[in-house]
């Protein structure tokens, strides 16, 4: 693997585990078995290469997202995505980042994450939409609203089941949100 990829890839599991701050370039180094000439031969700095990371930690998260949206009807795409396997421990890629205040407070390292939020929510109610179109949920639903509800219940569950240090609250909040979508439709 060359460098830059191992340096992305570092800075991505570093930024899951550690937040920003908690990010320093020299364990950055280390994890990607790189050296600090290396890493500021690639990139600019630690923001320049957290840019990268949270960026590539989007675009992962849209395609295992896209694998889900591709087939079936509206419900069971977007039952596949809830249900799809998930580290839910160490919560969400992009949700545990909303949480680093030095990640918020800066307008480029947010950008990404806003983007994927926003990618998320626009292709679910598109998916609601279709749904709509063909008859499985009612004419009256709100895909927007509705969108905006699945995030919302899948981001929270990372928040339950990490509070708990158990899986189970986010397994109770994916099957009540499922069970609410297929009782729409039956």
């Amino acid at each position: 693997m060359e460098t830059v990829e191992r340096l992305i890839r570092s800075t991505q599991e570093l930024l899951w585990e550690r937040g920003y701050v908690g990010t320093s370039p020299k364990a950055i180094q280390i994890a990607a078995d790189a050296g600090q000439g290396s890493m500021y031969h690639h990139f600019s700095g630690k923001a320049e290469l957290a840019k990268a990371a949270i960026e590539r930690s989007g675009a992962e998260l849209r395609a295992a997202a896209e694998e889900q949206f591709a087939d079936g009807t509206s419900t069971e795409r977007i039952t596949g995505y809830l249900r799809r396997e998930r580290e839910v421990l160490k919560g969400c890629r992009m949700g545990r980042l909303t949480s680093d205040p030095d990640v918020m407070a800066d307008p480029v390292l947010r950008a990404p994450v806003d983007e994927t939020f926003q990618w998320i929510r626009s292709r679910l109610a598109t998916i609601i939409a279709e749904g709509k179109e063909n008859g499985e949920y009612p004419a009256g639903l709100d895909a927007t609203r509705t969108a905006a509800t699945i995030a919302a219940v899948l981001q929270g569950g990372y928040v339950l089941a990490r509070a708990a240090n158990s899986q189970e609250p986010f397994d109770l909040a994916i099957e009540g949100l499922v069970d609410l979508l297929t009782g729409v439709t039956s």
